[in-house]
């Protein structure tokens, strides 16, 4: 087993936004393996943000950015469970680069479930017109179809999209982090983008 330095679990709290006791242990169970103890927190990430997501979220803030051309602006409205975590300098944070995130990429829905039946029928009808019009055989309509219609969550819903500021990430993956981070619900109430 390789040696766990305190250099090692610091690097992985920075990486992470973890405690000391929890990047330890999820070292020591990847035995020193940096990137496995990455993927074991994110995998703990997600299940802790799934059991919180019930819980109410009462307090937060509203994050804002503006862009220095003065045309484009964006507001999100960010909730947790406490004022002593919306309070933080870290969840400031998130708030203004998701309001930023939202200037950049111009989301239209905040997740798949908000895209009305109507846009989705219309999005697999285009798509099918594409696929005939490309001769691809209708057999494997089904499978293509549900792939460009994940990708057209991914570009137009908030939650999907991938994080500006580390594409690698979504910004569902960015928030679980300050879940696991935090350990309280945190989810995005509502945004707006306006630009002249």
């Amino acid at each position: 087993m390789k040696h766990i330095s305190t250099a090692h679990i610091q690097k992985l709290r920075q990486q992470t936004g973890v405690g000391i006791l929890e990047a330890k242990k999820a070292l020591t169970a990847a035995q020193g393996d940096m990137a496995l103890a990455m993927e074991n927190l994110r995998k703990a990430g997600q299940k802790l943000a799934a059991a919180k997501s019930a819980r109410s979220a009462a307090e937060g803030v509203v994050g804002t950015y503006l862009h220095p051309n003065g045309k484009i602006s964006a507001m999100v409205g960010l909730a947790c469970e406490t004022d002593f975590v919306a309070r933080t300098d870290d969840f400031k944070n998130l708030a203004h680069d998701l309001a930023m995130h939202i200037a950049a990429a111009n989301p239209q829905y905040l997740q798949s479930a908000d895209v009305p039946a109507t846009v989705v029928a219309k999005e697999r009808e285009i798509f099918q017109a594409q696929l005939k019009a490309e001769g691809k055989p209708a057999k494997m309509w089904t499978k293509i179809v549900t792939g460009k219609l994940e990708k057209f969550y991914a570009e137009n819903c908030l939650l999907n999209q991938p994080f500006i500021k580390d594409d690698a990430k979504t910004v569902t993956q960015v928030i679980e982090a300050m879940v696991t981070k935090f350990g309280e619900n945190i989810k995005v109430n509502s945004f707006a983008r306006l630009s002249v």
